[in-house]
């Protein structure tokens, strides 16, 4: 099993939602090094869920990874801020996962503490300039975070 963090703004989609709804696909992510990172996911992989744009931004939860290899349907729909009309239905461009709830932790683990906590090396979310919504947690770093939480 593999530790993962994603990032959703909470007036998007809230680890809220997600409780209420118990699956979701993780569509409209359109950085490649964010996509190939879900294209390693697997079945039961856990993933930290953070709430990014916000006030305090933080991990705000857990969920598991259900279904790998999941074609973006936003990608095919020409309504959809994620449309890409290079992408084709035999050849999808952008490839998602579908994650299901876990947990809602009783409290925000903030990026300030998680600064505090970790360095760069451990954590890719802290390092200065990273923008992405998905990437890869270590062992070491996720055992650390779920002692926090």
């Amino acid at each position: 099993m593999n530790y993962w963090l994603m990032k959703s703004e909470p007036n998007v989609y809230s680890i809220g939602d997600l409780k209420h709804d118990r699956t979701s696909i993780w569509d409209g992510v359109r950085n490649y090094q964010a996509r190939n990172f879900m294209r390693e996911m697997s079945r039961g992989d856990l993933v930290f869920f953070y709430h990014s744009n916000t006030k305090i931004p933080g991990i705000v939860g857990l969920v598991r990874v259900v279904e790998t290899g999941v074609a973006d349907p936003t990608q095919f729909d020409r309504n959809s801020e994620y449309y890409d009309a290079k992408s084709q239905f035999d050849a999808p461009r952008w490839q998602t996962v579908r994650v299901e709830f876990v947990e809602e932790f009783a409290k925000l683990i903030s990026l300030d503490e998680l600064k505090k906590n970790f360095s760069a090396d451990e954590i890719l979310l802290v390092r200065k300039g990273n923008r992405l919504s998905v990437m890869p947690v270590s062992e070491s770093a996720a055992q650390k975070i779920l002692k926090m939480r």
